[in-house]
Protein backbone atom coordinates (compact mmCIF):
# COMPACT_ATOMS: atom_id res chain seq x y z
CA UNK A 1 0.00 0.00 0.00
CA UNK A 2 1.23 3.68 -0.38
CA UNK A 3 0.61 5.11 3.17
CA UNK A 4 0.82 8.48 4.00
CA UNK A 5 0.88 10.09 7.60
CA UNK A 6 -0.44 13.68 8.83
CA UNK A 7 0.38 15.39 11.98
CA UNK A 8 0.01 18.83 12.90
CA UNK A 9 3.55 20.20 13.59
CA UNK A 10 7.16 19.00 14.58
CA UNK A 11 8.67 21.38 16.73
CA UNK A 12 9.24 19.01 19.89
CA UNK A 13 8.74 15.64 21.65
CA UNK A 14 5.75 15.58 23.50
CA UNK A 15 3.33 12.82 24.10
CA UNK A 16 1.85 13.17 20.61
CA UNK A 17 5.02 12.78 18.74
CA UNK A 18 6.33 9.44 20.86
CA UNK A 19 2.57 8.32 19.45
CA UNK A 20 4.13 9.25 16.01
CA UNK A 21 7.62 8.08 16.83
CA UNK A 22 5.91 4.31 16.79
CA UNK A 23 3.77 4.73 13.20
CA UNK A 24 6.92 6.02 11.65
CA UNK A 25 8.75 3.11 12.80
CA UNK A 26 5.71 0.61 11.69
CA UNK A 27 5.45 2.78 8.20
CA UNK A 28 9.20 3.87 7.82
CA UNK A 29 8.26 3.71 3.63
CA UNK A 30 4.90 6.29 4.52
CA UNK A 31 5.22 10.50 3.54
CA UNK A 32 5.29 12.56 6.63
CA UNK A 33 2.89 15.45 6.17
CA UNK A 34 2.87 18.48 8.42
CA UNK A 35 2.56 22.24 8.78
CA UNK A 36 5.87 22.98 9.83
CA UNK A 37 8.62 21.25 11.05
CA UNK A 38 11.81 22.65 13.60
CA UNK A 39 14.84 20.82 12.38
CA UNK A 40 16.70 18.86 15.41
CA UNK A 41 12.87 19.04 17.75
CA UNK A 42 12.08 15.73 17.01
CA UNK A 43 13.62 11.87 17.03
CA UNK A 44 16.21 10.74 14.36
CA UNK A 45 13.03 8.02 13.59
CA UNK A 46 10.77 11.04 12.61
CA UNK A 47 13.48 12.94 11.05
CA UNK A 48 14.62 10.55 8.57
CA UNK A 49 11.07 10.12 7.14
CA UNK A 50 10.38 12.13 3.96
CA UNK A 51 8.74 14.94 5.36
CA UNK A 52 6.34 17.26 3.33
CA UNK A 53 5.89 20.64 5.32
CA UNK A 54 2.72 23.47 4.82
CA UNK A 55 3.35 27.06 3.05
CA UNK A 56 3.22 27.82 6.97
CA UNK A 57 6.96 27.09 7.61
CA UNK A 58 7.78 29.97 5.50
CA UNK A 59 6.00 32.84 7.44
CA UNK A 60 7.65 35.23 9.16
CA UNK A 61 8.79 34.14 12.74
CA UNK A 62 6.44 30.63 12.28
CA UNK A 63 8.99 28.24 13.82
CA UNK A 64 8.66 30.18 17.26
CA UNK A 65 5.42 31.33 16.96
CA UNK A 66 3.19 29.12 14.90
CA UNK A 67 0.09 29.28 17.29
CA UNK A 68 -0.72 32.81 16.01
CA UNK A 69 -0.98 31.75 13.19
CA UNK A 70 -3.64 29.41 14.02
CA UNK A 71 -7.05 30.61 11.92
CA UNK A 72 -4.78 29.46 8.88
CA UNK A 73 -4.13 25.99 9.94
CA UNK A 74 -6.98 24.26 8.59
CA UNK A 75 -6.79 25.93 4.36
CA UNK A 76 -3.12 24.81 5.16
CA UNK A 77 -3.53 21.35 5.84
CA UNK A 78 -5.87 20.73 3.16
CA UNK A 79 -3.17 21.86 0.79
CA UNK A 80 -2.05 18.55 0.65
CA UNK A 81 -2.69 16.41 -1.68
CA UNK A 82 -2.99 12.48 -0.71
CA UNK A 83 -5.78 11.52 -2.85
CA UNK A 84 -2.91 9.40 -4.72
CA UNK A 85 -2.61 7.10 -1.32
CA UNK A 86 -4.10 3.89 -0.46
CA UNK A 87 -3.80 4.22 3.81
CA UNK A 88 -4.45 7.89 5.45
CA UNK A 89 -3.25 8.07 9.32
CA UNK A 90 -3.62 11.15 11.02
CA UNK A 91 -1.80 12.17 14.67
CA UNK A 92 -4.41 14.98 15.51
CA UNK A 93 -5.27 17.37 18.01
CA UNK A 94 -5.38 19.98 15.58
CA UNK A 95 -5.99 20.24 12.35
CA UNK A 96 -4.22 17.08 11.00
CA UNK A 97 -7.75 15.00 10.74
CA UNK A 98 -8.95 17.52 8.08
CA UNK A 99 -6.59 16.44 5.65
CA UNK A 100 -8.95 15.90 2.32
CA UNK A 101 -8.90 12.31 1.11
CA UNK A 102 -10.10 10.31 -1.87
CA UNK A 103 -13.14 8.12 -1.71
CA UNK A 104 -10.79 4.92 -2.24
CA UNK A 105 -8.68 6.11 0.55
CA UNK A 106 -9.07 5.18 3.98
CA UNK A 107 -8.22 7.57 6.53
CA UNK A 108 -7.61 6.44 10.28
CA UNK A 109 -7.33 9.37 12.61
CA UNK A 110 -5.05 8.81 15.92
CA UNK A 111 -7.17 11.60 17.83
CA UNK A 112 -5.33 13.14 20.81
CA UNK A 113 -8.11 15.28 21.93
CA UNK A 114 -10.53 17.39 19.20
CA UNK A 115 -9.12 20.85 19.34
CA UNK A 116 -9.09 21.73 22.91
CA UNK A 117 -8.49 25.63 22.70
CA UNK A 118 -11.72 25.34 20.34
CA UNK A 119 -14.20 23.48 23.00
CA UNK A 120 -13.69 22.38 26.47
CA UNK A 121 -10.11 24.39 27.39
CA UNK A 122 -11.39 27.83 24.80
CA UNK A 123 -12.03 29.97 28.80
CA UNK A 124 -8.41 28.46 30.00
CA UNK A 125 -6.60 29.41 26.63
CA UNK A 126 -8.75 32.44 25.64
CA UNK A 127 -9.09 34.04 29.33
CA UNK A 128 -9.98 37.59 29.34
CA UNK A 129 -7.03 38.78 31.91
CA UNK A 130 -4.53 36.87 29.21
CA UNK A 131 -5.65 38.91 25.97
CA UNK A 132 -4.89 42.30 24.87
CA UNK A 133 -8.02 44.49 24.13
CA UNK A 134 -7.42 43.57 20.08
CA UNK A 135 -7.41 39.84 20.76
CA UNK A 136 -10.01 39.99 23.19
CA UNK A 137 -12.48 41.09 20.36
CA UNK A 138 -11.21 39.00 17.39
CA UNK A 139 -10.66 35.67 18.79
CA UNK A 140 -14.18 35.02 19.29
CA UNK A 141 -14.87 35.06 15.45
CA UNK A 142 -11.83 33.09 14.82
CA UNK A 143 -12.72 29.98 17.13
CA UNK A 144 -16.32 30.05 15.80
CA UNK A 145 -14.95 29.32 12.48
CA UNK A 146 -12.57 26.92 14.00
CA UNK A 147 -15.33 25.37 15.65
CA UNK A 148 -17.60 24.45 12.55
CA UNK A 149 -14.59 23.69 10.47
CA UNK A 150 -13.47 21.39 12.98
CA UNK A 151 -16.99 19.52 13.60
CA UNK A 152 -17.02 19.48 9.86
CA UNK A 153 -14.19 17.63 8.90
CA UNK A 154 -14.53 15.13 11.20
CA UNK A 155 -16.52 13.57 8.81
CA UNK A 156 -13.84 13.32 6.49
CA UNK A 157 -12.15 10.48 9.04
CA UNK A 158 -13.44 6.71 8.14
CA UNK A 159 -12.43 5.77 11.33
CA UNK A 160 -11.42 7.35 15.09
CA UNK A 161 -8.97 6.45 17.26
CA UNK A 162 -9.18 7.62 20.74
CA UNK A 163 -5.80 7.63 23.17
CA UNK A 164 -8.01 7.15 25.81
CA UNK A 165 -11.85 7.05 27.18
CA UNK A 166 -12.00 10.18 28.23
CA UNK A 167 -10.55 11.29 24.43
CA UNK A 168 -13.10 8.63 23.25
CA UNK A 169 -16.07 10.86 25.36
CA UNK A 170 -14.52 13.83 23.49
CA UNK A 171 -15.19 12.55 20.18
CA UNK A 172 -18.33 10.97 21.01
CA UNK A 173 -19.79 14.80 22.24
CA UNK A 174 -17.91 17.14 19.55
CA UNK A 175 -18.23 15.06 16.37
CA UNK A 176 -20.83 12.46 17.24
CA UNK A 177 -18.72 10.05 16.20
CA UNK A 178 -17.48 6.54 18.21
CA UNK A 179 -13.74 5.50 18.24
CA UNK A 180 -11.93 2.34 18.90
CA UNK A 181 -9.31 3.30 22.16
CA UNK A 182 -5.70 2.26 21.43
CA UNK A 183 -3.68 3.83 24.70
CA UNK A 184 -0.36 5.27 23.52
CA UNK A 185 3.02 3.52 23.59
CA UNK A 186 4.82 3.48 26.76
CA UNK A 187 7.90 1.31 26.84
CA UNK A 188 7.40 0.68 30.47
CA UNK A 189 10.40 -1.66 30.78
CA UNK A 190 12.59 0.79 29.63
CA UNK A 191 12.02 2.44 33.36
CA UNK A 192 13.83 0.81 36.13
CA UNK A 193 11.66 0.67 39.78
CA UNK A 194 13.54 2.54 42.31
CA UNK A 195 13.10 2.37 45.99
CA UNK A 196 14.66 5.39 46.78
CA UNK A 197 12.39 6.90 49.08
CA UNK A 198 13.03 10.71 47.06
CA UNK A 199 14.59 14.11 47.99
CA UNK A 200 11.75 16.04 45.91
CA UNK A 201 8.57 16.23 44.21
CA UNK A 202 8.67 16.07 40.35
CA UNK A 203 6.63 18.10 37.68
CA UNK A 204 7.30 16.80 33.83
CA UNK A 205 5.49 19.00 31.80
CA UNK A 206 5.32 21.41 29.14
CA UNK A 207 4.55 24.83 30.48
CA UNK A 208 1.41 25.98 28.89
CA UNK A 209 -1.72 27.14 30.58
CA UNK A 210 -3.88 23.80 30.92
CA UNK A 211 -1.49 22.03 32.43
CA UNK A 212 -2.12 24.26 35.89
CA UNK A 213 1.94 23.95 36.70
CA UNK A 214 0.62 26.98 38.68
CA UNK A 215 -1.63 24.98 40.99
CA UNK A 216 1.56 23.26 42.00
CA UNK A 217 3.77 26.36 42.27
CA UNK A 218 1.38 28.21 44.57
CA UNK A 219 1.13 25.06 46.82
CA UNK A 220 4.79 24.31 47.21
CA UNK A 221 5.06 28.07 47.79
CA UNK A 222 2.71 27.50 50.85
CA UNK A 223 4.50 24.09 51.79
CA UNK A 224 8.04 24.87 51.53
CA UNK A 225 8.23 21.88 50.12
CA UNK A 226 10.86 20.88 47.61
CA UNK A 227 9.75 20.90 44.23
CA UNK A 228 11.49 19.81 40.70
CA UNK A 229 9.60 21.52 37.51
CA UNK A 230 10.98 19.66 34.15
CA UNK A 231 9.87 21.44 31.19
CA UNK A 232 9.56 24.12 29.02
CA UNK A 233 6.81 26.61 27.19
CA UNK A 234 5.19 30.12 27.26
CA UNK A 235 4.17 30.07 30.88
CA UNK A 236 7.92 29.40 32.24
CA UNK A 237 8.72 33.01 32.40
CA UNK A 238 5.77 33.96 34.63
CA UNK A 239 6.17 30.61 36.65
CA UNK A 240 9.20 31.16 37.25
CA UNK A 241 8.36 34.62 38.88
CA UNK A 242 6.02 33.29 40.94
CA UNK A 243 8.55 30.23 42.73
CA UNK A 244 9.75 30.79 45.74
CA UNK A 245 13.30 29.64 46.40
CA UNK A 246 12.23 25.91 46.60
CA UNK A 247 11.38 25.35 43.21
CA UNK A 248 13.49 24.02 40.85
CA UNK A 249 12.90 24.92 37.27
CA UNK A 250 15.03 21.93 35.01
CA UNK A 251 15.18 22.28 31.09
CA UNK A 252 13.40 19.19 29.09
CA UNK A 253 15.09 15.76 29.83
CA UNK A 254 14.74 12.78 27.91
CA UNK A 255 16.47 8.84 28.14
CA UNK A 256 18.60 7.89 31.28
CA UNK A 257 18.11 12.13 32.51
CA UNK A 258 14.72 12.02 32.76
CA UNK A 259 14.47 8.36 34.44
CA UNK A 260 16.83 9.59 36.70
CA UNK A 261 14.74 12.41 38.22
CA UNK A 262 11.90 10.02 38.30
CA UNK A 263 13.98 8.00 40.23
CA UNK A 264 15.03 10.12 42.68
CA UNK A 265 11.58 12.29 43.17
CA UNK A 266 9.31 11.35 45.82
CA UNK A 267 5.77 11.56 43.83
CA UNK A 268 5.17 13.13 40.93
CA UNK A 269 2.55 16.22 40.50
CA UNK A 270 0.40 15.84 37.99
CA UNK A 271 -2.39 18.87 37.83
CA UNK A 272 -3.76 19.71 34.67
CA UNK A 273 -7.12 17.59 32.86
CA UNK A 274 -4.83 15.55 30.47
CA UNK A 275 -6.38 13.68 27.39
CA UNK A 276 -3.84 10.46 28.81
CA UNK A 277 -0.59 11.03 30.27
CA UNK A 278 1.82 9.29 29.80
CA UNK A 279 4.39 11.16 31.84
CA UNK A 280 2.12 9.24 35.23
CA UNK A 281 2.44 5.64 33.66
CA UNK A 282 6.37 6.79 33.38
CA UNK A 283 6.79 7.59 36.79
CA UNK A 284 4.71 4.44 38.26
CA UNK A 285 6.66 2.51 35.77
CA UNK A 286 9.90 3.56 38.19
CA UNK A 287 7.80 2.72 41.00
CA UNK A 288 6.93 6.45 42.21
CA UNK A 289 3.20 7.62 42.91
CA UNK A 290 1.30 10.22 41.53
CA UNK A 291 -0.77 13.08 42.98
CA UNK A 292 -3.15 14.08 40.28
CA UNK A 293 -6.68 16.10 39.29
CA UNK A 294 -8.77 13.50 39.73
CA UNK A 295 -10.17 13.81 36.28
CA UNK A 296 -9.36 13.15 32.77
CA UNK A 297 -6.79 10.60 31.79
CA UNK A 298 -4.92 10.07 34.84
CA UNK A 299 -7.92 8.21 36.17
CA UNK A 300 -7.41 5.53 33.83
CA UNK A 301 -4.01 4.88 34.89
CA UNK A 302 -3.30 6.03 38.08
CA UNK A 303 -5.13 3.80 41.25
CA UNK A 304 -5.54 7.01 43.11
CA UNK A 305 -7.28 7.30 46.37
CA UNK A 306 -10.11 10.11 45.96
CA UNK A 307 -10.54 12.59 48.54
CA UNK A 308 -13.51 10.79 50.46
CA UNK A 309 -11.43 7.60 50.44
CA UNK A 310 -8.62 6.32 52.99
CA UNK A 311 -4.88 5.36 51.15
CA UNK A 312 -4.32 2.00 51.13
CA UNK A 313 -1.56 -0.09 50.33
CA UNK A 314 -3.59 -1.29 46.65
CA UNK A 315 -3.26 2.56 45.72
CA UNK A 316 -0.47 4.12 43.25
CA UNK A 317 -1.33 8.03 43.99
CA UNK A 318 -3.40 10.07 45.29
CA UNK A 319 -6.06 12.32 43.56
CA UNK A 320 -7.33 15.87 44.51
CA UNK A 321 -10.53 17.46 43.82
CA UNK A 322 -11.40 19.91 42.77
CA UNK A 323 -8.68 21.58 40.53
CA UNK A 324 -7.54 24.45 43.17
CA UNK A 325 -4.27 25.31 45.04
CA UNK A 326 -6.10 24.13 48.42
CA UNK A 327 -7.16 20.46 47.11
CA UNK A 328 -3.93 19.84 45.74
CA UNK A 329 -2.41 21.20 49.47
CA UNK A 330 -4.86 18.77 51.14
CA UNK A 331 -3.44 15.66 48.68
CA UNK A 332 0.01 16.66 49.12
CA UNK A 333 -0.76 16.20 53.52
CA UNK A 334 -2.44 12.94 53.17
CA UNK A 335 0.42 11.61 50.95
CA UNK A 336 2.31 12.25 53.85
CA UNK A 337 0.79 10.01 55.84
CA UNK A 338 0.63 7.41 53.72
CA UNK A 339 2.81 4.08 52.93
CA UNK A 340 3.00 3.47 48.97
CA UNK A 341 5.11 0.02 47.84
CA UNK A 342 7.01 1.19 44.62
CA UNK A 343 6.67 -2.62 43.65
CA UNK A 344 3.15 -2.79 43.55
CA UNK A 345 3.29 0.65 41.98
Amino acid sequence: MKIALVHDWLTGMRGGEKCLEILCELFPDATLYTLLHKSGSVSETISRMRIETSFVQSLPFALDHYRKYLPLFPTAIEQFDVTGYDLVISSSHCVAKGVITSPETCHICYCHTPMRYAWEMYYTYFSKNSLNPVVRWTVPFFMNYLRTWDERSAGRVDHFVANSQNVRRRIQKHYRRDAEVIYPPVDTGYFGMSKDQGEYFLVVSALVPYKRIDLAVLAFNELNLPLVIVGEGAEKKKLMKMAKGNIKFIDWQSGPDLMGYYQRCRALIFPGKEDFGIVPVEAQACGKPVIAFGKGGATESVRGAYPDQDVTSTHSGVFFHPQTTEALIGALRRFESARFDPERI
